[in-house]
């Protein structure tokens, strides 16, 4: 693997981008085209709304629940392998799918199969790019999230048309066929070794519990590889706790609760625009022309957002941008129940698609200022299981709505209303976190004295949350030193 000092910005990042790309376009883009075949679904099978929403709720679940198996996979064994092999579990549970006589059997193979592929290669293929960037890091994960919509506005039309031609067997088929190409993703992730990424290692040779001798051993061999985690029990405890130390900080709990909302408000338009399309009179090619919109404009806030975000004058200001992207999309979903023809659903579906893709690009951003480059994996690895829980819970629920209530009007406002509390709740939380801040910088300035801090492992980090990262860069994390400020 290649070594830096920092991120290189460039050379081979760029086909790391434009493999997470193709990685977006095979999961993100072909999860969301399942909805695509949901009405073919129920009419086959001739279920209800709620249990056929159940398929594309496992797909998701399981992509998320499973991303840090992903991570992991990622950081001891190897990105390439790990994508590689995901490729391989998602094209074979889509052509499997392909034979399905039950919605059970779907659930399985087109549910947790495929899914369990998806996980493997997402967040380790979004982590990669967080490696390879540092100053262009938004625009380089606009462009690689990006996949997601440019995939949608392709797939969304040809699904259909080979649903026509080929039944949705045939569909399924192809599709598998399609997935296979993460394989090829995965041969273009080549490993980098960053300075930061070493640092722990010094740390891990001074503890007392490694004795002298295979100290000696581990100097000499590459630092913190998988091999050396497992040549004890403490020492393998003291290398897991060093990557999701993160969990204990305040920043990424109240970032995490926000997710869950956030995931819960998301899911089940991308289920139920369809649906709710034809529902309301439209055709089945308009009705798949409304995703394809949803997709391309999806792009536009991919890479508009990411470099705008780039920009020094909004650079500070990410994490509002995400929660005003976040509120928007909250808004737009309150207002759905109204918009009942092809002319109204068109403008939703710019508006909803350009801030979905905005703050899609802005999360492993936004993880990635709270936890830091050396932990992304580990932290994006948790940010996307939290998703997996309402992605499985919010498509049946809404489903559970329609069926109950006959109209998708409680649905999409209860969808409407998380999204809004998760941009309120991070918006209040940031508040109170700069408003700390200024108490803290005035209380030090009024009264001249240098302040002591204690650096003792979770209070640094409690630290680093109130102050924000730049404030306590002299924070030397050492269970028994003081630093001056």
């Amino acid at each position: 693997s290649a070594q830096h000092a920092g991120p290189p910005d460039g050379g081979w990042g760029w086909m790391i981008v434009a493999g997470c790309f193709l990685v977006t376009i095979c999961t993100r883009a072909v999860t969301r085209c399942i909805s695509i075949f949901f009405v073919e679904f129920q009419t086959y099978f001739g279920q209800d709304y709620a249990r056929t929403a159940w398929i594309h709720s496992i797909v998701d679940c399981a992509t998320m629940l499973c991303a840090p198996l992903g991570s992991l996979i990622s950081n001891h064994v190897s990105c390439q392998v790990g994508i590689m092999l995901g490729g391989l579990l998602a094209s074979t549970g889509l052509i499997l799918s392909s034979f399905a006589t039950s919605l059970e059997h779907l659930y399985i193979s087109l549910g947790v199969l495929t899914g369990l592929g998806f996980a493997l290669c997402y967040s380790p293929a979004i982590a990669m790019v967080g490696k390879y960037f540092n100053k262009r890091k938004a625009l380089a994960y606009g462009i690689a999230m990006s996949g997601s919509g440019i995939g949608t506005f392709i797939l969304a039309p040809v699904v259909q048309l080979l649903i026509e031609q080929f039944s949705w067997r045939g569909a399924l088929l192809i599709l598998g066929g399609f997935v296979l190409n993460l394989c090829v993703c995965g041969a273009l992730m080549r490993p980098i070794a960053l300075k930061e990424d070493r640092k722990t290692a010094p740390e891990f040779l001074e503890q007392d519990y490694v004795p002298k001798a295979e100290k000696q051993d581990l100097k000499r061999m590459s630092i913190c590889s998988p091999l050396i985690k497992v040549w004890s029990h403490e020492c393998l405890c003291y290398c897991s706790w060093k990557e999701y130390d993160f969990l204990l900080m305040p920043g990424f709990m109240l970032l995490a609760v926000s997710v869950l909302f956030m995931a819960y408000g998301c899911s089940p338009l991308f289920v139920y625009l369809v649906p709710y399309a034809l529902s309301v009179g439209v055709s089945h090619h308009r009705a798949a022309f409304l995703m394809s919109i949803l997709g391309v404009i999806d792009i536009i806030g991919n890479i508009t957002f990411g470099w705008l975000t780039d920009r020094r004058c909004l650079k500070k200001h990410r994490h509002f941008c995400y929660l005003f992207a976040v509120g928007m999309d909250g808004l737009c979903c309150l207002f759905l129940p109204v918009l009942q023809n092809f002319p109204l659903l068109v403008p939703f579906s710019f508006t909803f698609g350009y801030f979905d893709g905005a703050y899609v690009t802005l999360i492993p951003v936004i993880t990635a200022d709270v936890v830091g480059t050396t932990s992304l994996s580990s932290a994006l690895g948790v940010v996307y299981f939290l998703h997996a829980i309402p992605y499985l819970v919010s498509p049946p629920v809404a489903g559970w709505l329609v069926d109950t209530t006959g109209s998708y009007t409680a649905s999409f406002l209860l969808c409407g209303f998380s999204m809004i509390f998760s941009s309120t709740l991070l918006c209040f939380a940031n508040l109170a976190k700069k408003i700390k801040r200024t108490h803290l910088l005035s209380l030090t300035d009024d009264t001249g004295t240098k302040q002591h801090i204690w650096t003792n492992g979770a209070i640094a980090y409690s630290v680093t949350a109130e102050l924000g990262q730049k404030d306590v860069d002299f924070l030397a994390v050492d269970t028994n030193s003081y630093s001056n400020r």
